[in-house]
């Protein structure tokens, strides 16, 4: 795979979205705080499908797919997935943020590891870099509590872990999006939502095709253990889907400088 594009965030431009995006990411950190202050799973549960919905109801406001903004501009972030036997579950995990958002991911093998390469306007992957650094998080703060007969045996489940844990996110970030696209659809009839989706996903393939260059089709990963897959969609569907990122820990999706 050619060596990719990587477009810098943009420093002048419309400053109302950025300020929208803002306010969406606190209102999405406030209602996770609450999940995490609760000691009722039911509740917890709630605050975290709350902030999935919102973020989906955001991206699909007619007037944000409309409105063109200079300062919403489509770029390339680089996602370092690190060496050895979880890349590609780390892959997978990425990758079930980035769909619902509209954001296009390969990735490419380097001397110092695997990295992902993620495309699409800003303001999403601004979204999926807060997403994707607290669900790695999560998911490796519970990966490191399981212990198997052997060591190899305990990165066998942890890894298939990680696969089940991708799964269920993918799945919730899924369902929230349809919520939000089925209201959008009760209250605009026009046609307008859908022909301003289909021109924004035109404008990201384009891009991503330029950026990317040529891209070639990677070997299926190893199969993953039953068990394993699934305590980790158990441990995905208790997951708050957007805690800020943790303090002193380097934000692993950042635009290179």
């Amino acid at each position: 795979m050619q060596p990719p594009l990587t477009h810098q965030r943009s420093t002048t431009g419309n400053k109302m979205t950025s300020d929208t995006t803002a306010e969406l990411l606190v209102r999405v950190r406030k209602l996770l705080d609450k999940a995490e202050g609760t000691s009722n799973a039911h509740e917890a549960d709630a605050f975290s499908r709350k902030a999935a919905e919102i973020i989906a109801a955001h991206r699909i406001d007619p007037a944000r797919l409309v409105d063109v903004d200079p300062s919403d501009d489509l770029r390339v972030c680089e996602f370092e997935l690190g060496r050895g036997a979880y890349v590609r579950a780390r892959l997978a995990l990425l990758q079930a943020v980035a769909e619902p958002h509209d954001v296009r991911v390969v990735f490419v093998s380097r001397p110092n590891g695997t990295v992902a390469m993620a495309a699409g306007f800003r303001s999403d992957l601004d979204v999926v870099e807060v997403l994707y650094n607290s669900l790695h998080q999560q998911a490796a703060s519970q990966m490191a509590g399981e212990r198997r007969g052997t060591p190899a045996a305990t990165q066998r489940f942890r890894r298939s872990f990680l696969f089940g844990f991708a799964e269920k996110i993918s799945q919730t970030l899924k369902d929230s999006q349809a919520v939000a696209a089925g209201s959008e659809r009760a209250v605009d009839d026009s046609g307008r939502h859908a022909v301003a989706v289909l021109s924004r996903n035109s404008r990201i393939n384009d891009f991503a095709a330029t950026a990317f260059g040529l891209v070639r089709t990677a070997r299926a990963p190893s199969a993953a253990q039953a068990g394993g897959w699934a305590a980790g969609s158990v441990a995905a569907s208790r997951a708050d889907v957007g805690r800020s990122r943790l303090s002193g820990r380097r934000a692993i999706g950042r635009a290179k400088p």
